[in-house]
């Protein structure tokens, strides 16, 4: 990729306070890292001597001199000693081992990093027993200010976005949605300082079943961080984000960035956090590197309905995937409405709605390449919808 140190220098700009986090945009299904809303806690100041985010923005204006100053973070992390844990250590030695970092630089770092509780609370599963419900999930995202604000954003962007469905497949409607839903066109892209979250979730990840797999996540996360500072001599604390690390207006994880950012208005540099451009091109190369198919033009989804003897049930239990074919689906009792291609291969998806009926739907490949971007198939089907909101509202 060219010039990438313009991306970094670019997310040391403030983030809006409105709107939610990208990486909020989680169902009850799926919380992690793009849940809950973002905390809303500030920072406590301190008198006397210029504090920590102080003396960090003013290392950042000297680092990295053609960005403005990184702004002051706006959450409450309390100094942790990182270096006491083992872990950490071990991963510290691994950086050096593997990648040839300087141990001192890496404790001084770490040294000086915050345990983010907030990010730990927001990471936690919902509790038991209370019941999913799609319509609510729904409509925190199908509502004016997001369908508003997506007019306008297809409205200035329309020449990219078409360029972009041309480039990859993708149509606008649901690069639209995914930008929605995640910052609300950028207006919410996070205030989290990444290493803190990042160093937090590595090492101070709440108990859950899945504990071990997160924490290697966001461990892997962690060194992406440091390794793409350091190619770019970039200071660590000036790259701002979601709570669980999460970067720009679509939301990418540091290694995302490195993966799947595309310049795509062509100045050499990559910028998630300020160009549209980029942030759309971004976007559509995610969803074809993870098996959207540009063939198929027409629905993800088609709403399907489900015999009372439940032989279906099994084909639930088949994962982010489309896997079956008509005849099976319709073999076990599911009868899909509408005119769907015969010959893909499709897969049952719930959304439930706590105590009223659970809507049942059919989904092809596309369908599915939306989850990979949030494992959740309320978060897929919300991006649908708000596209088609978006799209529906464009055009009276």
């Amino acid at each position: 990729m060219k010039s990438i140190v313009t991306l970094f220098t670019a997310l040391a700009l403030a983030a809006s306070p409105i709107g939610t986090a990208g990486a909020a945009a989680q169902d009850p299904q799926s919380r992690s890292a793009s849940g809950k809303a973002k905390a809303k806690v500030k920072a406590k100041a301190k008198p006397g001597k210029a504090s920590s985010r102080e003396r960090v923005a003013a290392k950042s204006r000297r680092v990295v001199k053609t960005a403005p100053a990184a702004a002051a973070i706006d959450y409450d992390g309390e100094h942790s000693n990182f270096l006491e844990w083992q872990a950490m250590r071990e991963f510290i030695e691994e950086m050096v081992s593997k990648h040839h970092f300087e141990r001192a630089e890496l404790e001084s770092l770490f040294g000086q990093a915050r345990f983010i509780d907030s990010a730990v609370q927001l990471v936690k599963p919902m509790p038991r027993g209370k019941p999913k419900n799609w319509q609510v999930y729904s409509s925190r995202f199908i509502e004016p200010i997001r369908i508003k604000a997506g007019v306008r954003f297809w409205e200035d962007n329309a020449a990219t976005l078409a360029r972009a469905e041309a480039a990859y497949g993708v149509p606008a409607e649901i690069i639209v949605g995914i930008i929605g839903v995640e910052t609300i066109y950028g207006r919410d892209t996070g205030k989290f300082r990444v290493i803190d979250t990042l160093a937090t979730l590595a090492f101070g990840y709440p108990e859950t079943p899945n504990r071990a797999k997160r924490m290697a996540f966001f461990r892997d996360e962690l060194a992406n961080t440091l390794l793409l500072a350091r190619e770019h001599h970039i200071e660590p604390f000036s790259l701002l984000g979601s709570f669980a690390g999460a970067i720009g207006m679509p939301q990418f994880m540091p290694g995302s960035i490195l993966k799947f950012a595309v310049d795509f208005n062509g100045d050499g540099q990559i910028d998630l956090r300020n160009s549209t451009d980029d942030a759309i091109g971004s976007v559509a190369n995610f969803l074809v590197q993870h098996g959207w198919n540009p063939a198929y033009r027409d629905a993800p989804a088609w709403p399907a309905e489900v015999a009372p003897h439940r032989a279906w049930e099994p084909l639930l239990e088949r994962g982010l995937a489309a896997t079956l074919r008509l005849e099976e689906l319709r073999a076990a009792g599911v009868q899909v409405n509408g005119g769907v291609p015969a010959e893909r291969l499709y897969g049952l998806i719930d959304l439930q709605n706590g105590t009223r009926p659970t809507e049942y739907w059919v989904a092809n490949d596309n369908f599915f390449a939306i989850t990979k971007y949030n494992r959740s198939y309320f978060y897929a089907m919300s991006v649908i919808d708000l596209g088609k909101a978006v799209s529906r509202a464009r055009a009276r």
